[in-house]
């Protein structure tokens, strides 16, 4: 399912990246049972709505400093810190179970270009900025904006991920920053609408 997955999204793995991909799932679905980390239980839903859920904006993200605001369980960061051991990939969270789940992850995995940070969002001030931001079933577009923008390095691109499109939640985003693409995401074995917003600072004139 994964491999099969993984040939729809046009991705070439390892056989190590393909062990570390299915070592997260199995310990998402462990440690899911006394956590809470996802509604979704089922190990199988966890490939397709999770990892391959994380994996479809591989193609688009060009970032090489990527922080995931909101990660909890570590979504889309651990999926993409898997592909990208050459990037710089952290992941941040207020909730502390969530945290300790991705250090975990971290130490079992031998992810080193994987960095965990427990913090609010709007609380953290990291020594370097980041180029790039992903949010995943985060919060608005113009709250992402407005509680992680102080983190991004200009010119950065926030890479945000949503089902359906809300034209009312794009117009709302608030100066400088305005929606450079909308672009449609193919999950392999899901029928929900998804999509990577992509949203950029802009020179106010």
């Amino acid at each position: 399912m994964l491999a099969d997955g993984l040939d729809q999204l046009g991705i070439t793995a390892s056989a190590l990246q393909i062990h570390q991909w299915q070592a997260y799932i199995d310990l998402l679905v462990k440690w899911n049972k006394a956590y809470n980390l996802t509604a979704v239980r089922d190990k199988n839903a966890m490939i397709h709505r999770h990892l391959l859920d994380s994996l479809s904006v591989a193609s688009h993200i060009t970032s090489q400093s990527l922080l995931d605001v909101g990660a909890g369980a570590g979504l889309p960061s651990i999926p993409l810190a898997i592909l990208w051991s050459d990037r710089a990939i952290t992941a941040l969270d207020s909730n502390g179970k969530k945290t300790r789940f991705m250090q975990q992850v971290k130490a079992e995995l031998k992810l080193s270009n994987f960095t965990v940070v427990h913090s609010r969002v709007e609380d953290y001030r990291p020594t370097h900025l980041f180029d790039g931001i992903t949010a995943r079933a985060y919060a608005t577009l113009a709250d992402i904006v407005s509680s992680s923008g102080h983190l991004l390095t200009p010119p950065g691109t926030i890479w945000a991920m949503k089902g359906q499109i809300d034209p009312d939640e794009l117009s709302a985003l608030p100066k400088p920053y305005k929606v450079t693409a909308c672009l449609p995401l193919c999950v392999p074995g899901g029928d929900a609408e998804r999509h990577l917003v992509v949203i950029q600072p802009s020179l106010i004139t």
